[in-house]
C-alpha cells in the first residue's frame, strides 16, 4: 500500500472514531426527554378518517406511525414538483383495494405504479367480469375447491372461469392492438395500449387514461405472462419485451422532477426497482439530488433475518436510495387495514372527498 492511500484511509478513521466519540460524549438533560404528553384518544372528538389519523399522532405505537405517515403523505403530493411513485405487492386488488388505486391515479395523487404482475391480472380479471373475485373463507377444504376448480387467496374465492374471460378479453385487446409477428415492445408500453382499449374504471384503464405509467419489474411471474406464452405457442404473438427499455424509461421519468417520494405497500421486487433507480442514475448521470425525499411504507416484514422486504429506511440511505434528509415513516400493520384508513384521511385533508 501506498503511504499516501494509507494517510487518506487514516484520516477516514479518524473522521469516523472523533463522530462517534461526539454521539458517546452528547448527553441530554431529563427534561429534554420529557417534552410532549400523550394524549389519551378520545373518540367523542372524531368527526372523520383526517381527525382520528391528527389524534393518533398524539399516541404511540403503529397508530402514531400511521397519523405521521398522513403528515408525510400530505407533503408528497401536495409538492408540485415531488414523482410520487406507488409500489404494490401482495393480493392487494384480489383483497379489494383496487378502487383505492383508481382513486389515487384519477386524482393524479401519484404519477407512477410499480407493481407485480399478479395485482394487474387481476385488475383485467374483474375488468372482464365486473368484479371477478369473491369473498370465501380459510376454513374451507381446499380439496373440495380444486373439484370445482375455485381458486382461493386466503379468504377470497377466484373461480377459474373469471381467469378464462379475462384470457379472452385479453387475447381480444391484443389482437385490436398489434400485429403478428415479432412484437417489439416494454412491458408499460404494452400495458398502456391494454388499458387504452379497456373501459371502467379499473387500474389499466384509469392510468392509460390519466398517462400514468404501470411497470411490472417481474414481468414473467404472473398469470399474465403466461397468457402471453400461450398467445405464442397457438396464436403466433411473438412478443419480445424490452425489459430494460422500461428501467431505463423510468429513469428518464425521475430525471424530471427535483423531488421524490414513495408509497411503498408490502416490499419485493417493486419496492427495490423504485428504490435502485438512484443507484443506477449515480453510475451515468450524476444526478444533482441523491435518493427519495418522502416515503411511507406499510409492511409486516421484519429486519433481522436480512430480507429485502424488511431493510430499514436508514439502511437503504447508506445505498444512496433515500437522501440523508428523506422524511419517511414504516407502519408496521397489514396493508388492506392501513392503505384504506391513510388514503381516505389523505382525500378528506386534500377535500377530494
Amino acid at each position: 500500500m501506498k503511504f499516501h492511500d494509507f494517510s487518506i484511509i487514516s484520516k477516514q478513521f479518524i473522521l469516523i472514531l472523533l463522530k462517534y466519540l461526539i454521539l458517546f460524549m452528547k448527553t441530554h438533560q431529563k427534561e429534554e426527554y420529557l417534552i410532549k404528553k400523550v394524549k389519551p384518544f378520545n373518540p367523542k372528538l372524531i368527526k372523520n378518517i383526517d381527525d382520528l389519523l391528527t389524534a393518533l399522532k398524539d399516541c404511540g405505537f403503529q397508530g402514531r406511525n400511521l397519523g405521521l405517515a398522513l403528515d408525510i403523505l400530505e407533503k408528497m403530493v401536495s409538492d408540485k414538483n415531488c414523482l410520487t411513485v406507488l409500489t404494490l405487492s401482495g393480493a392487494m386488488i384480489p383483497a379489494g383495494m383496487g378502487g383505492l388505486i383508481s382513486v389515487l391515479i384519477e386524482n393524479k395523487l401519484i404519477d407512477v405504479l410499480i407493481s407485480t404482475g399478479a395485482n394487474i391480472t387481476h385488475d383485467l380479471v374483474d375488468a372482464a367480469s365486473n368484479i371477478g373475485h369473491y369473498v370465501g373463507s380459510i376454513n374451507v377444504d381446499d380439496d373440495e375447491l380444486f373439484k370445482h376448480r375455485i381458486n382461493r387467496i386466503y379468504d377470497i374465492f377466484l373461480p377459474e372461469e373469471n381467469y378464462d374471460k379475462a384470457d379472452i378479453k385479453l387475447l381480444e385487446l391484443i389482437k385490436s392492438s398489434f400485429d403478428k409477428k415479432n412484437i417489439q415492445v416494454t412491458p408499460s408500453e404494452f400495458l398502456k395500449s391494454i388499458g387504452t382499449k379497456l373501459s371502467g374504471n379499473n387500474i389499466l384503464s384509469m392510468a392509460a387514461k390519466n398517462n400514468i405509467p404501470i411497470f411490472i419489474p417481474a414481468f414473467s411471474d404472473s398469470e399474465l405472462a403466461l397468457k402471453l406464452i400461450k398467445y405464442d405457442l397457438y396464436e403466433g404473438y411473438n412478443f419480445q419485451f424490452d425489459i430494460l427499455g422500461d428501467v431505463k424509461k423510468f429513469g428518464e421519468i425521475v430525471k424530471k422532477f427535483k423531488e421524490y417520494g414513495t408509497i411503498i405497500v408490502g416490499g419485493g421486487v417493486p419496492r427495490n426497482w423504485a428504490q435502485q433507480i438512484f443507484p443506477m442514475l449515480d453510475q451515468f448521470d450524476k444526478i444533482e439530488k441523491m435518493g427519495y425525499n418522502y416515503s411511507v411504507r406499510i409492511h409486516t416484514a421484519m429486519e433481522y433475518d436480512g430480507g429485502l422486504s424488511g431493510s430499514t429506511f436508514s439502511e437503504a440511505k447508506s445505498w444512496g436510495k433515500y437522501s440523508l434528509e428523506s422524511k419517511h415513516v414504516s407502519v408496521w400493520c397489514e396493508a388492506t387495514i392501513a392503505l384504506p384508513i391513510l388514503i381516505t384521511g389523505l382525500l378528506q385533508r386534500l377535500k377530494i372527498i
